[in-house]
């Protein structure tokens, strides 16, 4: 009665004042908009297998999109980030010769847990190893998003690559009389065990390898943090080496580490006995178990749903004329057209609810 009014002179309903003479009737109807605010976006540190695989995909057709010069630049880069951490093995690792006597598996492990660090940098810094493009590039010719010719041409330009690089850093590491002592010994023990293998032993531990490292790339693309990322790489690249896989531009200093040191091996031993094998193998682990495997269970050869890949991670020099971006507001920025998907409805982002108590919209 007190908002609606009895129907007295002096008493008010609505805001108006009732007459005497009118009947006690219903009140008048008050229509009031609620509008109810969008829940926020729940975020997750750690993304889905399917998200993962898209990125990898979204890696491999980046790449693609990149100019050789640049390509083969980055790959040069990656050759030496991996003899920074070879150098850090062998110069601690070699330390504990006199230790690892009666038990050689702490040698392994100390060599093992500091190898990583190459592969942080490399991944975190966009370098191109011959491993990570045997399995993103082929990823993406399987996604459709990549034409298969970039498959022999890129492999080959980052094998080069990643050669030049880690030759040149054993060779400035030697000249500066950093090859010497028990450095040198674990140098020359590697190559000598490297190169005594069979052929076709070298290669499968070639797949176990590439298999073991792409998956370190599949892991620190589901992660969304510094920290994450870290054990991401960590944990699978540790594993590879504690294990004694063999990994082809990692090979490409420690082999050359070796040679320089005054091993009884010569170029071609590590050329044949060792590389060639250890190429195929990865190529191998990177194309058939990682590429076709995941592509089987998450993308187009296993007829999985689609699901649009944000192109926001590449940069826009890579972006070609018939692309698109999901982001409206980064389209714009690139020059380029927005996703029809991703244009927002009007009032998409809030829901609105009528009560019908009163004769006008009031906003509450």
């Amino acid at each position: 009665q007190a908002l609606f009014g009895s129907g007295r002179r002096g008493e008010v309903s609505g805001g108006r004042e009732l007459s005497p003479c009118l009947p006690h009737t219903s009140p008048p109807t008050v229509r009031i908009r609620i509008r109810r605010a969008s829940m926020p976006e729940v975020v997750s540190l750690c993304k889905g297998p399917k998200e993962a695989y898209e990125g990898l995909v979204d890696k491999g057709a980046e790449l693609c999109r990149k100019s050789l010069p640049k390509v083969f630049h980055q790959s040069v880069y990656a050759g030496i980030y991996i003899g920074f951490g070879g150098m850090l093995s062998l110069v601690i690792a070699g330390g504990l010769a006199d230790v690892s006597k009666n038990n050689p598996t702490i040698q392994s492990f100390v060599f093992a847990a500091l190898f990583p660090v190459n592969l942080l940098i490399i991944i975190l810094t966009g370098g191109v190893l011959f491993t990570g493009v045997s399995a993103i590039v082929p990823a993406a010719v399987f996604e459709k998003k990549a034409h298969w010719s970039h498959i022999p041409k890129l492999l080959a330009i980052s094998w080069i690559g990643n050669l030049i690089g880690g030759v040149i850093f054993a060779l400035l590491v030697s000249y500066c009389d950093m090859n010497l002592g028990a450095t040198a010994e674990l140098a020359k023990h590697t190559i000598h065990k490297k190169c005594s293998k069979p052929f076709v032993k070298t290669f499968i531990k070639g797949i176990g390898c590439n298999w073991l490292v792409c998956m370190a790339v599949f892991l620190s693309g589901q992660a969304q943090d510094m920290a994450g990322k870290m054990v991401g790489i960590w944990f699978p690249i540790s594993c590879f080496v504690a294990i004694g896989f063999e990994h082809a531009p990692a090979n490409m200093f420690v082999l050359t580490m070796g040679l320089l040191a005054g091993s009884e091996e010569t170029v071609w031993d590590a050329f044949w006995k060792n590389m060639v094998p250890t190429t195929l193998g990865n190529f191998v682990a990177g194309f058939i178990f990682i590429a076709l495997g995941y592509s089987y269970a998450f993308g187009e050869l296993g007829d999985n749903n689609k699901s649009p890949i944000e192109l926001t991670r590449c940069s826009s020099e890579e972006f070609g004329p018939g692309d698109y971006l999901s982001d409206p507001l980064a389209a714009n920025d690139h020059g380029l057209k927005p996703t029809p998907a991703s244009v927002p409805e009007p009032g998409a982002k809030e829901a609105a609810k009528d009560v019908e108590i009163g004769g006008s919209d009031v906003p509450l």
